[in-house]
């Protein structure tokens, strides 16, 4: 996938320049870290986790690149452990939940960071069996049962694109 489709996956849940505190679960190498910080503009501070410092060096890498004077503050850690960071006005979990089996105890304790009204943005495969590579997948009925269960609110599909593994990806979001 290009930026372009990335930044078209997660659009409709981030305000447009709206800046404020996000984080970024399970970041990778920052695709959607570098997406979030295209739609919600110069102003926005993000936190990005993962736990393989290498993957984060390369995204401090490519942000050097496309947004130099960005505020990211890189975190090596899993993200299912007690994490320092301010209350956020947002947060994304792109293709990182499905690597555990409880998503519920997931869901509440990326909630936990969130400010009221705090938006909480999933991509995930639209699938409830995986494989190998996806092990613990969600489809978008099971979403709006986890956020649900997990204590959000108005949990709504966003998007969706095809996708090479499980057939379908979407994109979500719920409010806490």
């Amino acid at each position: 996938m290009t930026h372009h489709d990335l930044v078209q996956l997660i659009a409709k849940g981030i305000p447009r320049n709206g800046g404020g505190v996000w984080a970024d679960f399970g970041s990778g190498t920052g695709a959607f870290t570098l997406a979030l910080r295209d739609i919600a503009g110069p102003d926005t501070q993000i936190y990005s986790i993962d736990k393989d410092r290498g993957r984060l060096r390369e995204q401090e890498e490519n942000f050097d690149q496309m947004y130099p004077d960005s505020r990211v503050s890189y975190i090596s850690q899993d993200f299912t452990n007690p994490l320092d960071l301010p209350p956020l006005d947002g947060l994304i979990a792109a293709n990182s939940i499905h690597f555990y089996k409880d998503h519920v105890a997931v869901f509440r304790k990326l909630a936990a960071y969130l400010k009221p009204g705090g938006t909480f943005i999933v991509v995930e495969y639209n699938a409830d069996r995986g494989n190998i590579y996806v092990p613990h997948p969600f489809s978008i009925e099971t979403f709006k049962k986890i956020a649900t269960e997990a204590g959000l609110q108005k949990p709504k599909l966003l998007t969706t694109t095809p996708s090479g593994m499980l057939d379908e990806m979407y994109t979500a979001r719920a409010i806490k």
